[in-house]
């Protein structure tokens, strides 16, 4: 895919995530809720990412880091993947001090994650899912503010399977973001 190409399609991921941005700090606005971290922390989470799209984002955002930090991270993401493999739940190794050093550009998941939502997936009712620990904690008897992450989700859905047809691929990704720092390319 040539470069102007994918910058294109990342402009209209960054459009999206922007949506996504809205569409959490008006239901978190709701709850009164601000994320301030947390032990449990979702940066301690081993998500799996599922958009080459994603990733693609993810890599331009960390090869424009000077060249030293980009080593730190790389370090970081080996020994994140090797202590997962081992069972214990390291930081994301973007996560310094707390703050996720590639933050305009993190995936869907680091987006939308920690507030009570919902999915339809076609043909069947909506799928509710609570909030994270230190959300229930702090919101958890407050009364469930509508948040569908459907239109979110079909719409990362549509621009991914776009992205793939672009670079003549079908396949399907499942990557940490350990595991994007370590590899090469969108195709990886």
């Amino acid at each position: 895919m040539s470069p102007d190409r994918q910058a294109e399609f990342l402009e209209r991921l960054r459009r999206l995530y922007a949506r996504m941005d809205a569409g959490y700090a008006a239901a978190a606005a709701g709850y009164g809720f601000v994320c301030s971290g947390c032990e449990e922390s979702c940066c301690r989470t081993r998500f799996h990412h599922h958009t080459l799209i994603e990733a693609a984002c993810l890599r331009e955002a960390f090869g424009r880091l000077p060249a030293e930090e980009r080593a730190q991270i790389r370090s970081l993401a080996a020994a994140w993947r090797a202590a997962g493999a081992e069972g214990e739940r390291p930081f994301c190794p973007l996560n310094r001090g707390g703050l996720c050093r590639l933050y305009a550009a993190r995936p869907m998941i680091c987006r939308l994650h920690g507030i009570p939502h919902e999915l339809t997936p076609p043909g069947r009712a909506a799928q509710l899912s609570p909030g994270c620990g230190e959300f229930d904690r702090r919101c958890g008897t407050s009364a469930y503010r509508r948040f569908d992450r459907t239109p979110l989700y079909g719409e990362l859905a549509r621009l991914e399977s776009e992205f793939q047809l672009a670079l003549g691929v079908n396949r399907r990704f499942r990557q940490t973001i350990a595991e994007m720092l370590l590899d090469e390319g969108p195709e990886a």
